[in-house]
């Protein structure tokens, strides 16, 4: 694991450990927005990369993300490493998302963690509608927030409401924006800044009602 970033590094704040997406880093401007407006609304936020992206800043070769398995012992890892005087909330970009999403019920249960956030939920490859990756998102019990574009390809608004999800996630939609939450140019009035800003502003909302 490489090293972590902090943003609102202030003591006693609840803290948000955030993974990256499958194919970009942890110091994108999408993750270094998101980290930004949320250390501006009282969020102590951390942010950690997977090994095999991390490899890549030192030339590795750009290799695809391993099995999910390894990746959950991954995001253990980082958790116990983390130094954290605060509530603990878990989550993630698209893929880190998923990955925090199936170790969420077990972490929460021990008392380990507050909630889960996902940005940009992956509910299925895109394309590949059928391929659904919901089945523990039916039992969760662990409180989770989910910012999605209406039209993420990953998982649409009308997609979504045909699905089995436990009463325990709240999802946040954000008009016409795709996995990026950003809406198309030719829609006036939204932009992808504004869309960023109404996710940081739900997830300090939902987080301080569970801290």
């Amino acid at each position: 694991m490489t090293d972590v970033l902090l943003t609102g590094d202030l003591p006693g704040r609840p803290t948000l450990l955030l993974a990256h997406g499958a194919g970009a880093a942890m110091d994108t401007p999408f993750m270094s927005q998101m980290a930004e407006g949320l250390a501006a609304r009282g969020l102590r936020v951390a942010r950690f990369e997977f090994a095999y992206m991390a490899g890549r800043r030192s030339g590795g070769a750009k290799r695809p993300p391993p099995k999910v398995a390894l990746l959950e012992q991954e995001y253990r890892a980082a958790i116990d490493a983390l130094p954290c005087d605060g509530p603990l909330l878990i989550g993630g970009k698209s893929m880190g998302g998923r990955v925090a999403s199936l170790i969420a019920q077990d972490l929460h249960a021990e008392g380990r963690i507050a909630g889960l956030v996902c940005l940009g939920y992956p509910f299925h490859p895109t394309g590949k509608p059928e391929n659904l990756r919901t089945a523990h998102l039916a039992g969760l019990t662990c409180p989770t927030l989910i910012c999605q574009g209406s039209r993420d390809p990953f998982g649409t608004r009308a997609e979504v409401a045909t699905y089995a999800l436990s009463p325990a996630i709240t999802l946040h939609w954000l008009e016409d924006g795709n996995h990026d939450l950003a809406p198309r140019k030719s829609v006036t009035g939204l932009t992808q800044a504004a869309h960023l800003a109404s996710a940081a502003g739900a997830i300090a909302d939902w987080a301080a009602r569970l801290t």
